[in-house]
């Protein structure tokens, strides 16, 4: 019997196939969740749904190397092994989050203009241009293709650019529900994680 710390070290949790399982189970839950409710309401769930997906999988990736220098153990070496994949699936998650945000609009004009803003569209669009490049450029081959000053400054842009994206996606949403605030703090959280070991060690 496989002990916890097997599991994570097994092959179909590492790499390419940790991608496949993690857009798989995004997909399942997409298809789940317009299947219950097909709807706007289903619709509407769906983009929440993938809204905390996309956080979640973005933390993975944002702490990742904080957390293998803070603590070595096999579930950190394992997210630093596979941060690059893990970022991956966030741009998964955060494409259906886009395809569901399409969707509502198509099916409800009206309540998709009042939920948003000509705001919304700008910094979401950057936010999606950003996702894009670290996306297209998370292989080896861009690395050296580009140069590693370049795409570090790129890729350094990219999530801190999206950090920002949450924080203001889910704290302007505090005033109509106290619920985000665990949202805003995971993202305060992770932020001081990540810069506090690296002030202290001075590595990037």
């Amino acid at each position: 019997m496989r002990t916890p710390t097997a599991l994570w070290t097994t092959r179909s949790l590492q790499a390419g196939p940790l991608l496949m399982w993690l857009s798989l189970l995004l997909t399942l839950m997409a298809i789940s969740t317009l299947a219950l409710d097909p709807g706007v309401d289903g619709v509407r769930r769906l983009i929440r749904l993938t809204a905390r997906s996309s956080l979640l999988l973005f933390l993975l990736a944002f702490t990742a190397s904080a957390a293998a220098r803070t603590w070595r153990s096999p579930w950190t070496t394992w997210q630093l092994r596979n941060r690059r994949y893990l970022g991956l699936a966030f741009g998964v998650s955060h494409t259906i989050h886009a395809l569901a945000i399409a969707t509502f609009a198509q099916l409800d004009p009206v309540g998709f203009h009042r939920a948003s803003s000509v705001g919304n569209f700008i910094s979401g669009g950057i936010a999606y241009a950003f996702i894009a490049l670290l996306c297209a450029t998370s292989f080896d081959a861009a690395v050296r293709r580009l140069g590693w000053p370049t795409w570090h400054r790129l890729h350094l842009a990219g999530i801190y650019y999206l950090w920002i994206s949450f924080m203001i996606t889910f704290g302007k949403r505090i005033p109509t529900s106290p619920a985000y605030v665990a949202p805003v703090a995971l993202l305060v959280v992770a932020l001081i994680f990540r810069e506090w070991p690296r002030s202290k060690t001075g590595t990037v």
